[in-house]
């Protein structure tokens, strides 16, 4: 929180008690009690005093807690009710695997579609953001068209292993076809000396 953080992404919180610990923890006084800590994050603001550091990071401060389990989903209006909750997130995955209706093979059953609109639900009713993990973007489009507000379309895990390899396989074929067209024109030129030409 030092560094300054601008956001924070809290799993597997519970109920309001949870929300409002983490709020506490995340916000400056009057809002919260954390602690000053190190005096480089006020720099980082561009030389403003004290009081509008603490009060700008205070309102710069975005705080999303996921709801990912059965009983986060039992609390999820008590949770949006807290001030200082920004967004609710959807872990899908693992809220599935939590209620009993896990996604296999990418397919989401109905129960867990339920959940899902319910948290979204508890998160416009409370004038708070939604967000959601998605696996593809033709995915993130269909949460987006359902008004979520905040998509992870990719995560780096699945980004940056395909991106590798399909630099790697261009660049191979780009070096296997020059290469070849290099050996060609070898043999070719071999091929005039031995005849003499």
């Amino acid at each position: 929180m030092t560094i300054p953080a601008h956001g924070i992404i809290v799993p597997l919180l519970e109920t309001a008690e949870d929300a409002r610990r983490l709020v506490r923890s995340a916000k400056f006084p009057p809002k919260g009690n954390r602690g000053f800590g190190s005096p480089f994050a006020m720099e980082r603001f561009g030389g403003v005093s004290m009081t509008e550091y603490l009060q700008q990071s205070n309102d710069a401060l975005v705080t999303i807690v996921q709801i990912e389990t059965k009983q986060a989903l039992e609390n999820v209006d008590s949770i949006a009710k807290v001030p200082g909750i920004d967004c609710l997130f959807v872990g899908p995955f693992d809220l599935g695997n939590n209620i009993g209706h896990s996604i296999i093979d990418n397919v989401m059953q109905d129960e867990l579609k339920e959940a899902i609109s319910t948290i979204q639900k508890a998160a416009k009713d409370n004038q708070k953001s939604s967000g959601i993990y998605s696996t593809s973007g033709d995915q993130a489009r269909e949460f987006a068209d359902q008004g979520f507000n905040m998509i992870s379309a990719v995560t780096d895990t699945v980004a940056l292993p395909k991106a590798l390899t399909e630099a790697l396989t261009s660049a191979k074929g780009s070096y296997m076809h020059s290469a070849a067209t290099a050996g060609r024109g070898a043999i070719s030129g071999i091929g005039r000396m031995v005849a003499g030409e």
